[in-house]
């Protein structure tokens, strides 16, 4: 009746359980639930995804290896500058990985069928996403400082890798987005590749040189075997959202074409390796087998897992790769 309802009382507390759902909690006991357009509060798992850290050892490999040939060249190793080369190269690839996903999602690429849905599930707000990336280019930037009162290389030589790595960080899909031309790829394989080795190396206190580039090819194709795998993952979704990826540009064919050259050429090359040069480099031609599976995975159209399935691969080849330079003589290394 009208004599026994009683409006609720003044709302003590809203308890949001979902991004559109909340709960509103009266003093009386009694509850009601709402839809509103609020998100949840973030956690420090919605950060962490975020960052995508499976994807760091493409940064984690290129610094090892250039670190272990400055070693071999030079006869010095200092653990402090690699620790913070370390520091300095995963603030920027993650920095980098959060403008991609700000950027894929003002752009409308993103979508729930996408790998990453930080923003497509509201895990975080746009501008937090932002934020963060702003302050790990901070974080980078500081570990660069630091670098250069470590190294004994000159300043600028080391600036000249840094910022060149920090800009193709943000180009790829912020500024020009270069990712969304089928630019993308070549701007990868030169930044976790060539770029990143000789920041290593020259951290360490190693001469200018081509030498460590080279030794940075199989890592570098085989790192942007993840790129590849994951854009012709989402070869509908970014097609459908007015984007070229190569994979697009050339189509299912020619894409399985490149991603076999990728994934096949570092353990071949290795192979090559082992009987004109190093005994030792047999060590990451055992990768041969991952390969083979990765193939396998393309050709029957289990994308969904690839990438993160060439990650691993490329934390495996990167580890046994630096383990069979560090076991080598410098006779047994073409160049040294």
């Amino acid at each position: 009746s009208k004599e026994n309802y009683k409006m609720p009382s003044k709302k003590v507390k809203s308890v949001s359980f979902s991004d559109v759902m909340t709960t509103e909690v009266y003093q009386n006991g009694e509850t009601c639930t709402v839809k509103e357009n609020t998100l949840k509060t973030s956690g420090l798992s919605d950060y962490v995804v975020a960052l995508r850290p499976w994807s760091f050892t493409a940064s984690l490999t290129p610094v090892a290896l250039g670190s272990v040939l400055a070693y071999k060249m030079t006869g010095d190793f200092n653990i402090w500058i690699v620790i913070v080369t370390c520091i300095t190269a995963l603030a920027v690839h993650a920095a980098g990985n959060l403008v991609n996903t700000y950027f894929d999602y003002v752009k409308g690429v993103d979508s729930k069928k996408s790998d990453d849905r930080t923003l497509v599930d509201h895990l975080l707000a746009p501008d937090e996403v932002a934020r963060l990336g702003g302050i790990f280019y901070i974080i980078g930037c500081c570990g660069f400082v630091v670098m250069t009162i470590l190294s004994p290389t000159k300043m600028e030589h080391l600036a000249l890798l840094y910022f060149g790595g920090l800009s193709a960080s943000f180009l790829y899909t912020g500024g020009l987005g270069l990712k969304y031309v089928a630019l993308g790829d070549i701007l990868i394989f030169i930044s976790f590749g060539p770029i990143t080795v000789l920041f290593a190396f020259l951290a360490q206190g190693g001469e200018l040189s081509l030498l460590p580039m080279a030794y940075a090819i199989p890592v570098a194709l085989n790192t942007e075997a993840i790129l590849h795998s994951n854009n012709v993952r989402d070869f509908e979704s970014d097609k459908a959202a007015g984007i070229v990826t190569l994979p697009i540009l050339i189509g299912k064919t020619a894409s399985y074409v490149v991603f076999a050259l990728l994934i096949f050429g570092p353990p071949a090359i290795f192979a090559v390796m082992t009987v004109k040069f190093n005994p030792w480099c047999f060590l990451p031609t055992l990768t041969m087998l991952m390969a083979l599976k990765a193939e396998k995975m393309f050709r029957t159209g289990k994308l969904a897992l690839l990438p993160h399935y060439i990650a691993q691969m490329n934390l495996i080849l990167g580890f046994l790769y630096i383990v069979a330079i560090y076991m080598s003589s410098s006779a047994q290394l073409p160049g040294f």
